[in-house]
């Protein structure tokens, strides 16, 4: 069983709300949206209905449509199907995949104000039109979101609780944990960034430190992507599909902006911007923006034409990356595990990055300019946070990196603004010229 932080806010929800709010669990598919409820579900309540909406017989379906007027007559009908008795504020019902019936999760607002149970409902794709549209939102229900297992949880799959608190107690008193110690967090960070963080995949590796286990899951995660592209963006799915596809190739360029011209030498943002927010939708990739004239409210500034598409779990860039290739050949999981990244593969550092600063809470910001005329002008900064009320730049450097000249134009032209400046890389703590230099695992706490 994969022990999930997500339990506790669960929990939290359940004792704040008392009743008076239903909970929604956003994320993307395979996350482990249905077993986080359904573990709730069994532990904290007496007892628990769940209704899976992507395969709910047409009985249950009526009764939302035929008996949802008259309650008492809708709980019976629902505790004598699913052959379950119902506790008043004893009991849990669960909506599973609700964007796949809209007019469950309207009856929200009147199920909440009925009182009897409490209500917890999954899905993907919550915010789409197609999945909201001729419904009242109910302004009764909270969202939350679930993220693939971060660097803390994956130490807790493998038995190590020890690990974090102590990154974290060094990174608040900016230590180094000296070089035994980060040599092996390193070694549990790589295989972290291999694996990824989807249950399915951590479940399959650490059954034996498994990787070609690990693969399959990601693959049969990646087929069922592509199913539900195919299913749900139906009219302009091959767009979808080419963005989605053309990922990987973006992020090992240089300069990781998504680049239309890729696809088709004609391609203009417009005709592709619904793609781009259904695999943003979908949680299927963490989308981050230019931010063209940086102050704490960076998204004043963003320019949602230029962005950086990164997966939104890093093993899956893996196994994307060589999808049409065997495991065997593979060479990300060598180069990683043996610290020999060229540049291209890089890209995984970055997207790592980003996917610990989201699951931080931080949307996603990079600073980029060009002045082809005066090359002062020309910079690039990978992550922009914010910082007590202050900018912080944050670059990601490979261990053997000689300078940082578009960080030095960025503290001097920003320099009023400026917050603390970071470098993650794969070295141990150390602060140099005003820049602190932090080990990957760190961007967690950022």
């Amino acid at each position: 069983m994969l022990k999930r932080k997500i339990y506790d806010e669960l929990v939290n929800w359940k004792r704040r709300s008392n009743g008076q709010t239903a909970l929604l669990i956003g994320g993307a598919r395979r996350v482990g949206k249905s077993y986080i409820a359904e573990l709730f579900a069994k532990q904290e309540y007496r007892s628990h209905i769940i209704i899976d909406f992507g395969n709910a017989p047409k009985d249950i379906l009526d009764l939302f449509v035929y008996d949802s007027a008259d309650l008492d007559l809708f709980f019976a009908k629902l505790a004598a199907f699913y052959s379950t008795v119902l506790y008043k504020r004893d009991s849990l019902i669960v909506f599973d995949e609700v964007q796949q019936f809209p007019r469950a999760r309207q009856l929200i607002k009147y199920l909440v104000k009925d009182g009897r149970y409490d209500y917890l409902e999954t899905g993907s794709l919550i915010r789409l039109k197609k999945n909201t549209e001729n419904i009242i939102i109910p302004s009764e229900e909270e969202h939350i979101e679930i993220f693939p297992l971060d660097f803390e949880e994956f130490l807790w799959a493998l038995g190590d609780e020890a690990t974090v608190p102590l990154i974290q107690r060094c990174f608040e008193e900016k230590k180094p944990l000296g070089q035994t110690l980060h040599r092996k967090i390193m070694n549990d960070f790589r295989q972290y960034m291999l694996v990824g963080g989807m249950p399915q995949a951590v479940t399959a590796y650490i059954d034996g430190k498994n990787f070609a286990a690990a693969d399959e899951a990601k693959r049969r995660i990646l087929k069922l992507y592509r199913e539900d592209i195919s299913k749900f963006a139906a009219g302009y799915e091959e767009k979808v599909y080419a963005v989605f596809d053309g990922i990987p190739g973006q992020l090992s360029k240089k300069e990781k902006k998504y680049k239309l011209s890729s696809l088709d030498k004609d391609a203009r943002f417009r005709t592709y911007e619904d793609s781009f927010i259904w695999l943003n939708e979908a949680m299927v990739v963490n989308t981050c923006y230019n931010s063209t004239d940086p102050n704490v409210g960076l998204a004043l500034s963003a320019d949602y034409s230029m962005q950086k598409c990164y997966m939104a779990d890093t093993g899956l860039l893996v196994t994307h990356t060589f999808m049409d290739r065997y495991f065997t050949e593979n060479e990300l999981y060598r180069a990683i595990l043996f610290d020999k990244l060229n540049i291209n593969e890089g890209m995984l550092m970055e997207n790592i990055v980003a996917q610990l600063l989201r699951r931080s809470g931080h949307k996603l910001y990079y600073y980029s300019r060009s002045d082809s005329a005066n090359r002062e002008n020309h910079m690039e900064i990978d992550f922009l946070i914010t910082e007590n009320k202050k900018i912080s730049p944050v670059e990601v450097k490979s261990a053997n990196y000689r300078k940082h000249s578009s960080l030095d134009k960025f503290r001097k032209k920003f320099s009023g603004k400026l917050g603390t400046s970071y470098i993650l890389y794969t070295k141990d703590v150390m602060e140099k010229e005003g820049v602190w230099h932090l080990p990957l695992y760190m961007a967690m706490f950022l």
